[in-house]
């Protein structure tokens, strides 16, 4: 396992997780460590096995080899004991067409052993109320909107306390306002203390709400942790903008930097280096950030935009799995 945590402090955790479709190896070999009380993205583009993790996770699809636990429990050998203390929404809600959303959610409670019918009203109303159903609540699913759906899957979840939220591309169909309504549920889990597990494939959504991360290609995990430990792998670099790029480089150069030249935008260009790896930076003592601009000036560098670019997750991404999130297998 990559993070240092003890079996006890993860809400999952798998050993060499593998499924094989026929000749296909969808999913191949992972280990995964989700901490408990984060917010753990799953990151990777379409096709690439999140979901088929996810299946397996649940006790939805039997794994060809290895294996997986859930809140410590063993799946899917313990899946009665376990999915209770699980909300999920995977591949996207189903619901009865004809039914309301109320209705909806009332009958997926009825189906829950552990659910008391006493207090089933109170518990549909208040999931509609979080996350902004509660005026459409006598609405016929059928007619919902694909996100209000999502919404509605999101409700289903909620119907009872849980310890670990499962959520596949939650955002999807929504609009931006309900995309940030639902970044705020999200928060709203964490906070009280329920570990939250989103696959993605948007970058965005897994940088804006996650403490956690995982990245899958092509099948496997090529890497994870946390979000400041992934983004932390990657290089930084400095940008300055000037009309003055050979004096800027030539600074850049003194400082052992190789600088890299663009093409002049009007009266300007920018001139890039990349920065040594901050272990090297901060074992060597090699470079000070906060020199290179002052030397710039002393040369008499007119100075018109200069940037420290910290490596983000899509950098990240690129470098590990050379795709972009446009490619599907």
């Amino acid at each position: 396992m990559t993070p240092d945590a003890a079996d006890g402090d993860l809400a999952i955790e798998s050993r060499a997780l593998t499924k094989v479709f026929g000749s296909q190896r969808a999913v191949d070999g992972i280990d995964l460590a989700v901490p408990r009380g984060s917010v753990f993205g799953f990151l990777g583009p379409n096709g690439t096995g999140k979901t088929t993790s996810i299946r397996m996770m649940l006790g939805l699809v039997r794994a060809t080899s290895g294996d997986v636990r859930v809140l410590g429990e063993p799946m899917p050998d313990r899946l009665r004991d376990v999915l209770p203390r699980v909300g999920a929404l995977v591949e996207g809600p189903a619901f009865y067409p004809f039914l309301s959303g109320e209705a909806n959610l009332r009958r997926f409670d009825s189906a829950d052993r552990h659910a008391s019918p006493a207090t089933r009203r109170a518990r549909v109303a208040s999931a509609l109320e979080r996350v902004g159903l509660s005026a459409a609540a006598s609405k016929k699913a059928g007619a919902y909107s694909l996100g209000m759906k999502q919404r509605l899957g999101i409700a289903n979840a909620l119907l009872q306390p849980r310890e670990l939220l499962v959520l596949d591309e939650p955002t999807n169909g929504l609009d931006p306002q309900g995309t940030r309504e639902v970044r705020h549920l999200v928060r709203s889990f964490a906070a009280e203390g329920t570990t939250v597990f989103v696959s993605s494939h948007l970058l965005a959504e897994v940088e804006q709400i996650c403490t956690h991360a995982a990245i899958m290609s092509a099948g496997a995990l090529v890497a994870q942790g946390s979000l400041a430990e992934l983004r932390g792998a990657g290089q930084s670099s400095v940008r300055v903008s000037t009309p003055d790029p050979g004096a800027a480089a030539a600074v850049l150069v003194r400082f052992g930097l190789t600088p890299a030249l663009s093409e002049p935008a009007s009266a300007s260009a920018e001139v890039s280096a990349l920065l040594p790896d901050r272990a090297a930076t901060d074992t060597g003592g090699r470079i000070d950030i906060d020199d290179i601009l002052p030397a710039l000036v002393r040369a008499g560098v007119r100075v018109r935009g200069f940037v420290v670019e910290e490596p983000s997750l899509e950098d990240r991404f690129v470098a590990l799995t050379g795709e972009g999130f446009d490619v599907v297998r």
